[in-house]
């Protein structure tokens, strides 16, 4: 399709989208308007369930059996989307509208080569010979960074790694050129340095081929880093839409300003400057309040008008960007009082005594190969090396984190604590027994319930047959709290009051329950049997900013109710920044660097904890920050490098040095230390990599 230059890639135009089932209609998307410019990126965030992913289907016209697109236009280049035959449509899609999907693995086929489903694209959309095809993706491979794109061509999904994963399919979305690149959460299972090569890899090729883009998240630091204009959804509509630079610095609708209450902005503090969730829940299509969608939530409701008839979009007054506008009735009235309140402060938790000691620990898989090579060399049995030399502790009350890539030793070293697995050398103390070579099922009833554990993914841990207060009241009768049925049932119906969930849960099963109320069901089983120490295990990664802030703040009022340490291992550091006392940095199975929250952002830093920095996306224009995207993938822990783990990623790796030795750790103070052979005197003339502008410290300030 061609069209004049002036002509908007996309203009979506009173779209209205309903689903059908049994119940009858469930109308999803209302009243949906949007334009996306030549070589724009737009932006489309909200929680789970308001609608975004439904217009990126609505565009594909790809809304399965039970869908349909009620009334409404979509042009693109100025062509109606709604009035094209299946074959028409067939052509377009892949070629001039393409689409990067969440979940890489579930968009490829596993039983396909690589090149086979690169090779289609050309083949079905530009008839080329099989030999130019070929060419073609094996080039398309080397311009998203791939090593070896011959290899990659040959190799299956499974053989690939996630952040590859991701790469190729991207590389399927651009084959074509499309013109439009719709993009649905399309780094939000990725560590964020893996993230952040993406991000910049896409906008650099989307730059050079002119592609106009749709971002879909939920993640507004990824937002305000790669779109130039946002519209933000609720419900199935739009209720506030502008310039980045206008709605991220001075949003108008409160469920806009209720976001950025959620988002651990630096240098927000978890005492001072806790967390403000949105309060209650994202409303059902079918079940929207009369009036303002927003009003059952909102601070600011005024009965009698806000629920009196629908509200509309109104463009915001005064304001320096024309296209600002917003779904509210009383948005000029308070906007004067600026960003959300924050929750009453809490004074810091006071630390007690040692709870977790780790000394020298080891954690190693023996591989046994088996090849003719490897016996004639005699080096049949090889290591992993998941854990190297693990030192750091914690006290009660206390939060440390453990961050790093996928691959670093994280997991591993939560499966020894918990006693899934057992250490293969050093200490690991808890509460002055040593646990390390003790299984959990030969440790006593009381060590088992000392160590507990919040989850990742709820759905994988909760039994879908049986009901919430039944799986809670197992934890409490099977380690001894109490034995009284009554008792139990009372204990169990005070912990869904804990984790602000209705008593009438407890008869529920987890199918019944939304992903943040099965992760409160899962905090209130790991705190049932008031244990010393909760690892928390990458526990809001997948959840929506609102819901997450609410889990955040759960996990924080229930550690200063009973003292509890709290083991957080996460990739995100905006969140670790936020909830940590120290925090201890790893790669390849070793510690880079361990230090206070305070010590380990700001220079000097490992040059790993630099670049981790710099990978994570903050939701403020007013917040500048170095650019530092690592080139290649994490070593394999099977082979790693001889001198620092890091040196094959390393920026500023000095030489031989750092090939051949490794680096001892060089201590700043009593609990700040770096290994590095760079001098500490060098690391702290490092620019910070983070930095609040003068104008945005006094906003937040008030």
């Amino acid at each position: 399709m061609t069209a004049r230059g002036d002509t908007p890639i996309l203009e979506i135009e009173d779209l209205n989208i309903s689903y059908y089932t049994r119940a009858g209609e469930i109308p999803a998307v209302i009243d949906f308007t949007l334009t996306v410019d030549r070589s724009e990126t737009v932006g489309l965030v909200g929680e789970s369930g308001c609608g975004k992913s439904t217009v990126a289907w609505a565009i594909m016209q790809f809304m399965g059996n039970n869908g349909a697109i009620k009334s409404g236009s979509i042009k693109f280049i100025g062509h109606e989307l709604n009035d094209l035959s299946d074959e028409a449509l067939r052509q377009l899609r892949g070629s001039e509208i393409s689409m990067i999907y969440q979940e890489p693995f579930a968009a490829l086929n596993p039983s396909l080569t690589i090149a086979s489903q690169l090779m289609e694209v050309p083949i079905t959309h530009e008839q080329v010979s099989k030999k130019e095809a070929w060419e073609r993706c094996a080039q398309m491979l080397s311009d998203v960074h791939l090593p070896d794109p011959q290899r990659i061509m040959h190799a299956y999904p499974h053989q690939l790694s996630g952040g590859q994963q991701q790469r190729v399919v991207i590389s399927m979305a651009l084959l074509s050129n499309p013109s439009l690149l719709l993009l649905d959460e399309p780094t939000t299972a990725l560590d964020v340095t893996v993230e952040a090569g993406i991000v910049k890899l896409i906008a650099d090729i989307s730059k050079k081929f002119g592609t106009s883009q749709i971002y879909i998240s939920h993640n507004l630091g990824l937002i305000s880093e790669v779109c130039e204009r946002v519209y933000v959804m609720y419900s199935g509509e739009v209720v506030e839409q502008g310039s980045i630079n206008s709605v991220f610095t001075r949003p108008k609708h409160p469920y806009t300003q209720g976001l950025f209450g959620c988002i651990p902005l630096p240098p927000t503090d978890k005492n001072a400057a806790p967390l403000r969730p949105i309060k209650g829940q994202l409303p059902l299509p079918h079940k929207r309040p009369r009036g303002c969608n927003f009003g059952p939530r909102c601070d600011h409701f005024e009965a009698g008008r806000c629920d009196a008839r629908n509200v509309t979009m109104v463009p915001v007054a005064g304001s320096d960007v024309v296209d600002h506008r917003v779904r509210c009735l009383r948005w000029n009235e308070i906007d004067g009082r600026g960003p959300p309140a924050q929750a009453k402060a809490k004074p810091p938790i006071e630390l007690g005594e040692r709870v977790l000691e780790v000394k020298h620990m080891q954690k190693y898989y023996e591989v046994h190969d088996r090849t003719i090579a490897a016996f004639i060399s005699g080096q049949s049995i090889r290591f992993v090396k998941a854990n190297e030399a693990l030192d750091f502790d914690a006290r009660r009350g206390e939060t440390v984190a453990i961050v790093g890539e996928s691959g670093c030793g994280k997991s591993t070293f939560a499966k020894v604590l918990m006693g899934l697995e057992c250490s293969s050398a050093g200490e690991l103390r808890h509460e002055g027994l040593e646990i390390g070579n003790t299984l959990v099922n030969r440790r006593s009833s009381q060590q088992q319930n000392a160590l507990q554990m919040v989850f990742q993914n709820p759905n994988d841990t909760l039994n879908p047959s049986h009901t919430v207060g039944a799986q809670i009241a197992r934890v409490i009768e099977k380690f001894g709290i109490e034995k009284d049925k009554n008792k139990i049932r009372e204990r169990v119906l005070n912990l869904l009051d804990d984790v602000k969930l209705p008593r009438d849960f407890y008869f529920c099963r987890p199918r019944q329950l939304s992903g943040g109320q099965k992760q409160r069901v899962g905090i209130a089983r790991a705190f049932a049997g008031n244990p010393s120490l909760v690892i928390a295990d990458e526990p809001v990664s997948s959840l929506d900013v609102s819901v997450a802030a609410a889990v955040t703040e759960l996990l924080m009022e229930i550690q200063r109710e009973h003292q509890t340490t709290l083991l957080f291992i996460s990739h995100d550091l905006s969140v670790v920044r936020y909830l940590a006392d120290r925090i201890v940095v790893m790669y390849l199975g070793q510690i880079m660097e361990r230090g206070t929250t305070e010590e380990i952002f700001a220079p000097p830093y490992h040059p790993y904890t630099e670049a981790l920095l710099s990978a994570v996306p903050i939701a403020d224009p007013d917040i500048e920050k170095r650019e530092i995207v690592l080139e290649g993938d994490l070593p394999s822990a099977l082979d790693p490098p001889m001198g620092c783990p890091f040196v094959t990623r390393c920026p500023r790796k000095l030489g031989e040095i750092c090939e051949q030795e490794r680096p001892l750790m060089q201590s700043l103070s009593r609990e700040h230390a770096i290994a590095c052979h760079i001098p500490i005197e060098e690391l702290q003339h490092i620019e910070p990599v983070i930095s609040v502008s003068p104008a945005s410290e006094r906003l937040r300030a008030k």
